[in-house]
């Protein structure tokens, strides 16, 4: 895994082109602190910083092609290099390394931007083309690695953090209203943006390319669920569960295996929920990797899911650690965290993470295996459930009793007494019947969280606009998306606003990265992800039994406690980590009237008052949680990245550096 950077323009470029490279990859230099280095030509510099993981010794980059036409600077890993490179060389290709990284420039050489069909794997690449003077970009199909670009005066600048682009412009950032008001709403940027001004974000699935002048933008991926006549009437769609269950079984071994093709140890997370556990067996039971775990536990008993986590190690026998994130650990390194993700965070779940990752590198791993996707792609997140109550509840509104079925979802609640109860109906009653609406399934969760802007300054929020949650993502929608089951339409909005906007980018890349872990996700490969979404909808969710056909493989690998746990959403404490007895400085001054005016993003009344009812002690609802993360996270963006972002020492030759000069 690495971190890659650059700048080109067609006219030619400034003199001091290589420094500013030079310092783009000295902010990133954690992405990959192991080897460096440069493509210098009078239209292009390209950067790598390399986290050396497969081919130790002969995978520095930039990598070119033997005619030396093409050059290449990769963040990423393509796990079936080795059948393609296979492929290819029957072609007549040669090789010079060992490297994922030369075999996908060899298979651009043969085919273009088609080549990208063919990848499995996560990645952001950059390839200059010295005959075209043409930059070819692209990302993988759900965003596991970032990919930003700007163009500033007739230069384009792109890196694998927004930092690079600023570092290299030499500009600072500038919060977009645009943009928060979408992370207030969505968890994140809707796909494309960030949260600065004047940068974008190559979409999931997307390529791009600059060539005299003009950017090309297309789309070589998405997900879908559709299926044509023919596979409706396969002879697969006649198999039983028990045929799909082993051949979901034989899909995970597999993906499994390949995700372990490293020149450096792989561990793995263990969470004490079936995914993680799922992976962590098949590891131990198909493979020789003599396995290592990592958990995150908290002091907070209401998050703490250690026991689990313990049992599943000891069914197993790894050699497992458990690390403990107090109140104070997650208060102390939110700025940290905020800094590495670049985005406003709503949540405090990126830190625990983050402190997680930073054990596996003290460790002396680079490599985790983790199991996020399995919930967006079998079905494993309560919001499915909550909207086929919902639907049905909707066919008759006035029933007394099918809103109840929400008890299966949250019986705390309904031990609550019948205010709580009636809380909870008008909660979800809200929009009852509006189930032709393409965000069914995830208004009320928008809505809620669009309270937030309740926050916001005036003009902040006039500049936000006020477009509705739907007609924000329509847009974003696929021309089949009202022809899919209810299930898949909401599995599409988590997929393509959660999992690749949020999960995968604050959760994923970023924590991980910033501790220099590459971060392998198995229920992400390609040919499991279009398995699972031709599945008939029951077999993901069963009534309201998520992940159905995933819990029967677990069935018979694990443990009962650990395959017929319901789900738990894996969450982290927020006031009570910045309010406590050992309060971090930062959190008073960051939310202090004095710097709420000075940013000019929130209104400091309703701050003050947000600051007064924790200080008091009183409780905080979950919109208010929210709300003091995501202000204090804007907060310290704003700090950080508009008011003092910090100069860098550029990449020296006292780095193991490779500097190829063309001119």
């Amino acid at each position: 895994m690495c971190g890659i950077s650059g700048v080109f323009s067609d006219h030619g470029l400034p003199e001091d082109a290589e420094l500013r490279v030079r310092k783009m990859l000295a902010a990133i230099r954690y992405r990959g602190p192991d080897q460096f280095g440069l493509l210098i030509d009078d239209r292009v510099v390209l950067g790598s910083a390399r986290l050396s993981i497969i081919d130790l010794g002969g995978g520095q980059q930039p990598i070119c092609t033997q005619n030396q036409r093409f050059w290449i600077v990769y963040n990423g890993e393509i796990f079936n290099f080795i059948e393609l490179r296979a492929e290819l060389e029957q072609k007549g290709y040669r090789f010079t390394t060992h490297t994922d990284t030369e075999v996908l420039l060899a298979l651009y050489q043969d085919e273009g931007p088609d080549c990208l069909n063919k990848l499995n794997g996560q990645f952001a690449v950059a390839i200059y083309d010295t005959l075209e003077k043409s930059l070819f970009l692209a990302r993988d199909r759900l965003g596991v690695r970032p990919l930003f670009y700007t163009n500033r005066g007739g230069i384009f600048y792109f890196g694998s953090e927004i930092k690079c682009l600023l570092t290299g412009s030499g500009e600072t950032g500038e919060i977009c209203p645009v943009a928060l008001g979408h992370v207030f709403t969505f968890w994140g940027c809707l796909p494309g943006q960030a949260i600065f001004k004047g940068i974008n974000e190559l979409r999931p699935g997307h390529w791009l390319l600059w060539q005299q002048g003009n950017i090309t933008i297309k789309r070589y991926w998405d997900c879908s669920f559709d299926t044509s006549e023919a596979e409706e009437n396969s002879v697969r769609s006649q198999k039983t569960t028990g045929e799909l269950k082993e051949e979901l079984h034989r899909l995970l071994i597999e993906t499994t295996q390949i995700r372990l093709r490293a020149d450096v140890p792989v561990v793995a997370y263990l969470s004490g929920g079936l995914d993680s556990s799922l992976i962590a067996s098949i590891v131990r039971n198909h493979t020789s990797n003599k396995l290592r775990t990592f958990s995150i536990a908290f002091t907070d008993e209401r998050y703490d899911e250690r026991d689990f986590q313990m049992r599943m190690a000891h069914f197993l026998g790894t050699e497992h650690e458990v690390v403990e994130a107090t109140h104070k650990d997650i208060g102390a390194v939110f700025p940290d965290v905020v800094w590495h993700t670049e985005t406003p965070l709503l949540r405090k779940a990126p830190v625990p993470m983050y402190l997680l990752s930073k054990r596996v590198h003290q460790c002396g791993y680079k490599v985790v295996l983790t199991g996020e996707g399995a919930d967006e792609f079998f079905a494993g997140y309560d919001i499915f459930k909550e909207a086929k109550v919902r639907r049905f509840w909707a066919r008759n509104p006035s029933s007394k009793w099918r809103y109840r079925l929400l008890e299966k979802l949250y019986p705390d609640v309904f031990h609550q007494g019948q205010a709580a109860i009636g809380y909870l109906q008008a909660f979800f009653g809200n929009g009852l019947e509006e189930t032709e609406s393409v965000d069914y399934s995830h208004a009320i969760r928008w809505k809620n969280t669009r309270r937030l802007w309740r926050f916001m300054a005036k003009d902040v929020l006039a500049e936000a606009g006020n477009q509705p949650a739907s007609a924000l993502i329509t847009p974003f929608l696929p021309a089949s998306y009202r022809r899919w089951d209810p299930l898949q339409q909401a599995q599409y909005l988590e997929i393509t606003f959660f999992l690749s906007q949020y999960l995968l980018s604050s959760q994923g890349d970023r924590v991980a990265m910033a501790n220099s872990v590459e971060g392998r996700f198995l229920f992400l490969d390609i040919r499991l992800i279009e398995w699972s979404n031709r599945l008939p909808v029951n077999l993901k969710m069963r009534g309201l039994e998520e992940k159905y056909l995933l819990r029967l493989v677990g069935k018979d690998r694990l443990p009962p406690e650990i395959w017929q746990r319901t789900k738990r959403p894996y969450r982290a404490p927020i006031h009570r980590s910045f309010f406590h007895s050992h309060e971090p400085v930062y959190v008073r001054d960051m939310l202090s009237e004095e710097s709420v005016k000075k940013a000019g993003l929130f209104n400091p009344l309703g701050v003050k008052q947000l600051v007064e009812k924790v200080s008091t002690g009183k409780a905080l609802g979950e919109t208010d949680d929210m709300a003091l993360a995501g202000i204090l996270s804007t907060q310290l963006l704003h700090y950080r990245f508009t008011e003092n972002f910090p100069a860098v020492e550029p990449i020296g030759e006292e780095d193991d550096i490779k500097v190829c000069k063309l001119h």
